[in-house]
């Protein structure tokens, strides 16, 4: 990790405009959305934990993350990594964690509250890996995600104040909240929060446009682009076994042995 890096994303999240993080799975994905323009790619950890065939959320996926960022790090993008809930048990090993991701450049980490079986990280917990993440790795950007509004627990917008509050006096430097999709939760949000809010993109119900107006300062697309990945895949083998045309505009072999070439 280099300070120069991880203090250029966090000016990303103070700029005029907010960061439209898009997430990769592999280096392929990452390679692409760099090419594409985009300041700053995350990694999500569904389509990571999915591409290897692992469950998503139950911190399986240490290795292939670590490959990852290995790999997409030397891109000409920041790149921010979902740890999941830490991928280990306690605060130290957790911090050791993304003391190994610094090391590999990477400018962001992103992580979640959300367990398993439905419920809430204990906030006391959760506020103290924060505080160790920071003591071990003073610059890296932490996006501290809280599971109330995904996991629907009761008075979701309270808690999920109450636990950003918590976790940007411990130190976060960003608070993340999946799955708030009404205009006044997201502004009770950013008004109650002393650090740029992260929202996940919700087809249908946000706009880039619409989150801006409202303050948000970091959009994430989450696994929407590996689902949309899939989605294609499946659907471009059933129309070529049903005779019918493929879509245009698909990269060639050879354009993307020239894109990882590149990189």
């Amino acid at each position: 990790m280099t300070v120069d890096r991880c203090a250029e994303f966090r000016a990303l999240h103070h700029a005029a405009a907010p960061l439209l993080l898009p997430n990769a799975w592999d280096h392929a994905s990452a390679a692409a959305l760099a090419d594409a323009g985009f300041a700053a790619v995350g990694t999500t950890s569904l389509g990571v934990a999915a591409a290897a065939g692992l469950p998503d959320a139950e911190g399986a996926t240490l290795g292939e993350t670590l490959r990852l960022a290995r790999s997409a790090s030397r891109l000409p993008c920041l790149l921010s990594v979902d740890i999941e809930g830490g991928f280990r048990v306690d605060p130290d090993g957790i911090a050791a964690v993304v003391g190994e991701l610094a090391d590999l450049g990477v400018a962001g980490i992103n992580l979640e509250d959300g367990r398993p079986d439905g419920t809430l990280a204990d906030l006391s917990r959760q506020v103290e890996v924060i505080r160790a993440i920071r003591s071990r790795v003073p610059g890296m950007f932490v996006n501290a995600r809280t599971d109330a509004f995904w996991l629907g627990v009761a008075d979701p917008l309270g808690e999920a104040l109450r636990r950003s509050s918590a976790f940007i006096e411990a130190g976060a430097d960003g608070v993340f909240v999946p799955g708030v999709a009404a205009e006044t939760d997201i502004s009770a949000l950013v008004a109650g929060s002393a650090a740029p809010v992260n929202v996940l993109f919700l087809p249908g119900r946000h706009t880039v446009a619409g989150l801006a107006d409202l303050g948000v300062r970091r959009i994430s697309l989450g696994s929407l682009l590996f689902r949309a990945a899939l989605h294609a895949t499946v659907e471009t083998a059933r129309a070529i076994r049903a005779g019918e045309p493929v879509g245009t505009g698909l990269p060639g072999y050879a354009d993307v042995l020239e894109l990882i070439g590149r990189f």
